[in-house]
């Protein structure tokens, strides 16, 4: 289909200023509003046409290139998901409402989810818990099902408030629109201003019988159980969004959502720093002298390395990829392992007799190299 001269749709000429475009678009808009045209598919059209017609003669960019190139030059150009017909009446609503004094309701400002009329669409309230979780569940992840107390639909009425849609009426003074309009004389002139309406609370309809077992709201408390994912990587503190799971909204809104914060609890031998694990190994001056194995714990059992001989107090061995994994996907952390040589601080006789014999040997001397020197350089390297 053809599209007619933008120009042509508003009944302006080519050269019209910016405030008698403005002015074109409002009369025709008004004139073919859906409010005003119930059910007329051909008003519908001309609002949609004369809404694209207008979204592109406002910008001046758009209508430059439209005057160069017709509508070749802003085919698919139009803000908002306009140019093409493509856009919904709540797209038009969005863009364009405040130029219209709050005239029908829908053109004065929009409730929650930006619906048409201005009706005021409830949310239920988020429930916000807290979810303690192991390091092995932290590592792998973890499927959780927990029993809340909350905000649900009322079986009785099916969440309307009323027993029936015979017992809803449209309200009366906004007509359904959920706002009320003012027009005020002022110095200027005449004001009009657009509010919400105070007898239905800007939902456009009243209850005529509520329901008797949720008192009209569409809502009763009851203990739900709900089942979640918590994905591997996550960390003390963060919190996680489960949509739609929180407290139900009064008759037919959005649901809020479940807040799951994560609290932590601490392992008995290894310390989480970022997505690297961090454990402490003791070892004995045999051991540190002679070299052998050593066994480890791990988030999946246990774990062995080899202490290479004159291993000195304070290396630290990295296990790469064995700690935990990136909550974004990026990869896994590492195992660090801070090797402590453990001094007996009792003797017998014999061990005695044994290292005073060592106490001169050349070997026992301490001979550092300038890495074991420097133990903030080489601290810096490790965690780097």
């Amino acid at each position: 289909m053809t599209k007619r001269d933008y120009y042509e749709v508003l009944g302006v000429a080519k050269g019209a200023p910016a405030d008698e475009i403005k002015k074109a678009y409002r009369k025709l808009a008004l004139k073919y509003h859906p409010d005003k045209n119930p059910g007329n598919k051909e008003s519908e059209e001309k609002f949609k046409e004369a809404a694209e017609a207008y979204d592109v003669l406002s910008n001046p960019d758009k209508k430059a290139k439209y005057d160069q190139f017709g509508h070749s030059g802003v085919n698919g150009a139009a803000g908002g998901g306009f140019s093409g017909g493509g856009f919904s009446m709540d797209d038009i609503f969005s863009q364009f409402g405040d130029i219209f004094g709050g005239h029908f309701g829908g053109f004065g400002g929009f409730g929650g989810g930006g619906s048409r009329g201005g009706r005021r669409v409830n949310r239920g309230s988020d429930i916000r818990i807290r979810v303690k979780l192991d390091l092995k569940e932290i590592a792998h992840g973890a499927e959780k099902k927990i029993k809340i107390n909350k905000q649900i639909p009322c079986k009785d009425c099916n969440g309307r408030g009323a027993k029936s849609e015979a017992d809803i009426r449209t309200c009366e003074t906004c007509r359904g629109t959920g706002q009320v309009t003012r027009v005020t004389q002022t110095i200027l002139g005449a004001m009009q201003t657009a509010s919400t309406c105070n007898t239905c609370g800007g939902e456009g309809k009243i209850v005529t019988k509520p329901c008797s077992r949720c008192g009209g709201d569409g809502l009763v408390k009851e203990t739900e159980e709900i089942s979640f994912k918590i994905p591997p990587g996550v960390a003390q503190g963060m919190q996680l969004t489960v949509q739609g799971k929180g407290n139900a909204a009064r008759r037919g809104g959005v649901n809020g959502d479940l807040l799951v914060v994560i609290e932590e609890e601490e392992h008995q031998e290894l310390q989480r720093d970022g997505n690297d694990l961090i454990y402490t190994l003791f070892i004995s001056m045999p051991d540190a002298i002679l070299g052998g194995d050593a066994e480890i714990p791990h988030i999946d059992g246990k774990l062995r390395i080899k202490i290479e001989p004159g291993t000195q107090s304070g290396k630290i061995v990295r296990l790469r990829a064995k700690g935990l994994p990136d909550v974004n996907g990026y990869g896994h952390g590492d195992l660090l392992v801070y090797i402590q040589i453990w001094t007996p601080k009792k003797l017998d006789k014999l061990e005695r007799e044994q290292f005073e014999k060592l106490r001169n040997s050349e070997n026992f001397k301490p001979n550092p190299s300038k890495e074991d020197r420097n133990f903030f350089d080489r601290m810096k390297k490790i965690f780097s």
